[in-house]
């Protein structure tokens, strides 16, 4: 199964008494990267929620935000700084006799000032909230990878599309290698004819001749390989892991092969044929980036 590398899923809704928001969605990279915002004092959950992630996910840059708010029943006490309720109280006074300043300070205003109140939450099962929150992950987690499995879906169908024209396209060089070597026998035939005016000439030096040309121009080592290299794509493509990086390497062999044929080529029907299946390795190239 081919998975894109691109991917998004949500969750909105109560678990446990838990009000959770939670979304995930990657985009392409080249390892596996994962990042994580979650609501103030659930820090903890980041490393957790990266190892859990991991074992479905193998390459992309995923980024996971989750919010959450606790259940109304959660014990909670608001303890008062009295030492520093009574230092502001001290400044304020100061100030107001040494400026002549009216003291006007609230109640309101000085629970306001930081750190005079404080809120004391009794402590979180720390495991109990990862398991809630997994629950959360799961839904949007089966949505993110539903989408990544469509997407594979589609490249899929798309790189061995433009791998059947490559195929086609090399089939074509390989009909036509042997024509130009016929031709530049036939050519090379005429011009030692129209220099000897009729004159015998050595045919064994016009066959020495044509196949020292023939070896220069032969592809069929490397549309061989070219064959190989696609048999090898297409079950790449049939493989139930992520086959994203193997692939890549694959593309830019027979990237090789081609760049190896052009330079050898002669003739500018094949030279032609060179250019297109260039170009169709470069927008598989384009696509495989986006498998992970």
């Amino acid at each position: 199964m081919i998975y894109s590398m691109t991917g998004f899923g949500r969750f909105e809704g109560q678990i446990n008494g838990r009000a959770i928001t939670l979304e995930i969605k990657s985009v392409n990279h080249r390892y596996f990267e994962f990042s994580c915002r979650t609501t103030r004092g659930y820090s903890f959950l980041e490393e957790k929620l990266k190892t859990y992630i991991a074992s479905s996910v193998s390459r992309g840059k995923i980024d996971m935000f989750v919010s959450i708010t606790e259940p109304e029943d959660t014990p909670t006490d608001v303890v008062v700084n009295h030492n520093l309720a009574q230092g502001y109280l001290n400044a304020f006074k100061e100030l107001s006799e040494k400026y002549g300043i009216e003291n006007t300070v609230t109640l309101n205003e000085l629970a306001r000032y930081p750190d005079v109140l404080t809120v004391h939450k009794a402590p979180e099962n720390e495991e109990k909230v990862f398991e809630d929150v997994k629950q959360a992950v799961d839904v949007a987690l089966e949505a993110f990878m539903k989408m990544r499995r469509d997407e594979g879906g589609r490249l899929k169908a798309d790189v061995l599309s433009r791998a059947d024209n490559i195929m086609s396209l090399v089939a074509k060089v390989e009909e036509r290698s042997p024509e130009t070597l016929a031709e530049y026998r036939a050519r090379l035939q005429e011009k030692i004819t129209e220099l000897l005016d009729g004159r015998e000439y050595d045919e064994t030096r016009v066959l020495t001749e044509v196949a020292i040309f023939a070896d220069k121009i032969a592809v069929d080592e490397e549309t061989v390989r070219l064959r190989s290299h696609f048999e090898q794509l297409k079950t790449y493509l049939e493989a139930d892991k992520p086959v994203g990086r193997s692939i890549d390497f694959l593309i830019q062999e027979m990237n090789r092969e081609a760049n190896t044929i052009g330079s050898k080529v002669k003739d500018a029907e094949i030279a032609r044929y060179v250019v297109e299946i260039k170009n169709e390795i470069e927008k598989i190239r384009e696509q495989i980036q986006n498998i992970e």
